[in-house]
């Protein structure tokens, strides 16, 4: 697909020809099989910690859209694949330099083309949207949608870094938990509950 397709597809919301550009969600997560993952989310209180070492010694590193990393102590360095909602600027995906690029919005328009023929990009199914905030009743964070598709696949370990569900905000922005459109207390118990049932997932406390 040449970029004048690829923009008639996202404008049309052509699904069809956007899924083309994508890995497969099988090859995707066979890739994970026996490995030790570290999903870092957004959360401001993560700034206070100091797991930089340990988020950099997992196998495969996963952040969120902006990725804000205000010191390797805390945060760590290295970005192997990057989830994202939201367009990204020049100067974001330079400093992020993300080894993949994960689109997991349902909203299509908003998909650049640099992101969608990066190397192994990935775009997230509808439907696997569409079932997770089904099951929330509200739509779904990016972080959400992550843990639900990683969990899927036969990774070693999950764990979570910079997971308060909005308890202490965002580094990402300075809206509060009322200006956007989750239900964090729904992610949070919905959380809870996967760790009581798969041994895998760990949440580190922020």
């Amino acid at each position: 697909m040449n970029r004048a397709g690829f923009l008639i597809a996202r404008s049309l919301r052509r699904e069809q020809p956007l899924t083309q550009l994508s890995v497969p969600q099988g090859n995707l997560l066979a890739g994970l099989s026996g490995r030790r993952v570290a999903l870092i989310g957004n959360a401001r209180a993560l700034a206070n910690a100091r797991h930089g070492a340990a988020i950099d010694s997992a196998d495969l590193v996963v952040r969120i859209n902006r990725a804000p990393m205000p010191d390797p102590a805390s945060h760590g360095r290295r970005t192997d694949w990057l989830a994202l909602a939201v367009r990204l600027s020049d100067a974001d995906r330079a400093r992020i330099a993300a080894g993949r690029i994960l689109w997991m919005s349902p909203k299509r328009k908003r998909l650049d083309w640099r992101s969608a023929t990066s190397p192994g990009f990935y775009l997230h199914p509808l439907a696997d949207y569409h079932a997770l905030r089904d099951r929330l009743a509200a739509p779904p964070t990016t972080g959400a949608m992550l843990i639900d598709l990683l969990l899927r696949s036969d990774l070693s370990r999950l764990t979570l870094y910079g997971f308060d569900f909005f308890a202490s905000q965002s580094l990402s922005g300075s809206r509060s938990a009322d200006q956007v459109p989750h239900d964090f207390s729904a992610e949070a118990g919905w959380v809870q509950d996967l760790t009581r049932r798969d041994p895998r997932l760990t949440v580190i406390p922020t």
